[in-house]
């Protein structure tokens, strides 16, 4: 595995930048961010108002804990445009993930907002190892999804040619690997092990391929198989963070020459670690729920917006900014299965909406090769029922086109799940091996 470390003359200014100087940007920022956010959204008025909170209250950055949150239930609640702090017409585009009532979480970039996305992109593969001239092989799914057209603004705002492959096809990928020869792939590390496998059914070494770096992210991963994937695949892998309501991947992302967490680009999102259950806000070092407030996006500021990723917030190294720790969990009861976003009360809503079905179910979720996968096991009303294969069917084509997973789904007759002597239901079963 080749590094290539930046030298200091290739980061910009804020990279290197004191924490004094950092600090003052960001007290700058969020005035006005806090700001536009009460002057051109009802929601955040009314939000600040109600918590006997003003923009002009905000005297230094530890002022910030005195702002309500916000959640994905505010986007579901303000569903499809409400949250926008400009005109529709200054939108120039829309990005959406699945939510947890069927309807999508909504987020809007003005063409400002689409410069800081790539710019902050950029940042990162920059970070990663990557240069202007880099071809890079895009294996993000594009659409609504931020994934794909996140990381190919930010590649070209870099100078890279890119490989707009976009996931699935395995074999294809492979053959444009062998025949472009990139010398970056971005995807998510589960496919990146099914990449690699590919090679091997094919007869070919991935390790020889003409990739040097790999930019994982969507979903989380751990050192092991950060360990195997560059073991098998003769590169250097490298994290890249982000969500959506935030702004999409770019959020935050690793330094190739440190490999110790993504470095949070703090001059445009400012994070706090919360306790997950009071709300107080806790010291770096300490874990928690992450938090993040927007300094410079236009269209939709989000404010103190809860990830429910829990991690913790750690000095910085190669950069001025600080990392996030390893992720250790989430604070709901969220799922991500394959770069999407599940909530049992998704599939739940599904379910609900077939009279034949009953309201007991269980999500089981596995390790199928590198992949998770996700089994929904729920209760037929009636025993005897008809067409049961039929009605399987229908549910899975539900869970697909309303939340975007594919899923084998089981029909149990009726007393089939299992029920909690605590009354409380056990929703999610978790078979996948732990790694550490």
């Amino acid at each position: 595995m080749v590094q290539r470390i930046p030298q200091p003359g290739e980061l910009e200014p804020i990279e290197r930048a004191s924490r004094d100087e950092l600090q003052a940007l960001q007290l700058e920022r969020l005035k006005w961010s806090l700001k536009h956010a009460y002057d051109n959204v009802a929601h955040y008025r009314r939000a600040f108002d109600e918590a006997g909170v003003h923009p002009d209250d905000l005297k230094t950055l530890a002022d910030l804990a005195k702002f309500p949150f916000t959640d994905k239930k505010t986007l579901r609640d303000n569903y499809p445009f409400g949250l926008f702090a400009v005109p529709r017409e200054q939108v120039v585009r829309v990005h959406a993930s699945s939510g947890t009532t069927g309807k999508p979480t909504v987020v809007g970039y003005t063409q400002r907002d689409i410069d800081t996305w790539a710019g902050v992109v950029a940042r990162s593969i920059r970070a990663a190892g990557g240069r202007p001239g880099d071809m890079v092989h895009i294996a993000y799914g594009y659409g609504l999804f931020t994934g794909g057209l996140g990381a190919h603004y930010g590649a070209e705002r870099l100078g890279c040619t890119v490989v707009p492959m976009s996931g699935g096809q395995t074999e294809k990928q492979v053959q444009l690997i062998q025949d472009f020869k990139p010398s970056i792939i971005m995807v998510t590390p589960s496919y990146m092990l099914n990449i690699v496998e590919e090679f091997r059914r094919q007869g070919l070494d991935p390790a020889a391929s003409s990739l040097k770096v790999g930019i994982f992210g969507a979903e989380p991963w751990t050192d092991a198989m950060r360990r195997e994937i560059e073991e098998r695949a003769g590169i250097d892998a490298v994290d890249i963070y982000g969500l959506s309501e935030v702004m999409g991947p770019g959020v935050a992302g690793e330094c190739i020459e440190a490999k110790d967490g993504p470095v949070i680009w703090e001059d445009h999102f400012y994070p706090e670690i919360i306790d997950p259950d009071t709300g107080e806000v806790l010291p770096d070092g300490a874990e928690g729920e992450l938090v993040f407030t927007s300094l410079t996006k236009e269209a939709l500021p989000i404010i103190r917006y809860r990830t429910r990723d829990l991690t913790k917030l750690l000095p910085p190294t190669a950069r001025s900014m600080r990392r996030m720790g390893r992720i250790n969990g989430r604070s709901d009861d969220m799922l991500i299965i394959r770069g999407v976003n599940v909530f049992p009360s998704q599939v739940e809503e599904q379910i609900l909406q077939m009279p034949a079905l009953a309201p007991h179910y269980q999500l089981v979720v596995t390790r199928d090769g590198h992949l998770d996968a996700l089994a929904v096991h729920c209760e037929l009303r009636e025993e005897g029922a008809d067409n049961v294969d039929a009605l399987a069917r229908e549910l899975q084509h539900r869970i697909k086109t309303y939340i975007g997973v594919t899923t084998a789904v089981t029909l149990l007759p009726a007393q089939g799940i299992e029920r909690s002597l605590t009354g409380k239901a056990r929703r999610v079963v978790d078979r996948r091996p732990k790694n550490n």
